[in-house]
């Protein structure tokens, strides 16, 4: 009995001693990390800064990838089939969890070809209206439209947060509000401010330029605090709005297999890298708010977001194009 605890004892020492040094050893060359959109986005912009700072505390070059298509997809699925050894990680956005249950058929498991890393950072989202819309409020909004008033609404693309969350206010209201979709935050916003649609419900870093000159008017956000970006401007809840709550946000996630000592290693690197002093002021000007939770609790998060927003595509009965 002695004899086989001091096997028992030795091999998990063995195991444990493998597995730290499997983690001091990482990463030992460059570690890709792929955003699944087109440069130049706040996806994109926040990535930079992120693996930027990596390699400064990890001593190796962590380099971006964009491979844009299919509302983020391409990349995802490019990334779940790649090694598990944690030189393929992956940047994501809320698109990683609405897409499985919102198109029929997608190339990707969230569940099971995945490990969660951390949830890096939420991004808020604001309701904006063009200058000629008689509204300064949430309210003054909704009295136009249940007045009668046939408003649209930009967004991002159909199936985004920033559309379900439109749906969200259209289906609690029982408002006419049509939904206009674009290819891309930045577009969705320059038809607002060129007039083309009355309202836009947007990511905040495409969006702030115009509110500060005026040529947008901020009416809520959607996130359960008020932006630190946008102090002034009230969160739907505090609008009196409370069915519509949600925001974007970016996360860190590994081919499924990949050594938990790896994972739970860039879980702290990357929640170091989002809460140093200088990155953290610079997210705050973009609207970002680092979080850098445990793999446990993103993994935890990633389904409450499939089963929030399948309900409200269910309620919606919303079709992908």
């Amino acid at each position: 009995m002695k004899l086989t605890r001091r096997v028992f004892l030795t091999a998990g020492a063995v195991l444990a001693s493998g597995s730290r040094g499997l983690a001091q050893a990482y990463p030992t060359r460059p570690v890709r990390v792929v955003v699944p959109f087109a440069p130049g986005g706040p996806t994109d912009i926040f990535a930079r800064l992120i693996v930027q700072k990596l390699s400064e505390q990890l001593g190796k070059q962590f380099y971006i990838e964009n491979v844009p298509g299919a509302s983020g997809s391409i990349g995802t699925a490019q990334v779940a089939k790649a090694a598990p050894d944690g030189h393929t990680i992956l940047l994501n956005v809320s698109s990683f969890a609405i897409n499985p249950v919102f198109f029929a058929k997608v190339p990707y498991d969230p569940i099971r070809e995945f490990e969660p890393i951390t949830l890096a950072a939420t991004n808020d989202v604001v309701i904006v209206v063009h200058p000629s819309v008689q509204a300064r409020t949430m309210a003054e909004l909704v009295a136009l439209m249940k007045g009668g008033a046939k408003l649209t609404f930009s967004s991002g693309g159909t199936g985004a947060v920033t559309h379900l969350l439109g749906e969200q206010l259209r289906l609690s209201l029982g408002i006419d509000f049509v939904h206009v979709p674009y290819s891309g935050a930045g577009p969705a916003i320059a038809a607002a401010v060129a007039g083309h649609v009355p309202v836009s419900i947007s990511s905040s870093p495409p969006a702030m330029p115009h509110i500060a000159d005026g040529r947008l008017r901020a009416l809520a956000v959607s996130g359960k605090r008020r932006s630190l970006s946008l102090p002034d401007v009230p969160t739907m809840v505090e609008a009196g709005y409370t069915d519509m709550s949600g925001e974007q946000w970016i996360g860190a996630l590994a081919p499924a297999g990949t050594p938990r000592e790896i994972v739970a290693l860039l879980q702290r690197e990357i929640a170091k890298a989002a809460a140093s002093p200088d990155l953290k002021e610079r997210f705050v000007a973009l609207g970002f708010a680092p979080v850098g939770n445990t793999p446990e609790k993103f993994a935890a998060f990633i389904r409450s977001e499939m089963e929030t927003w399948s309900k409200v595509i269910r309620a919606g009965n919303l079709k992908s194009d």
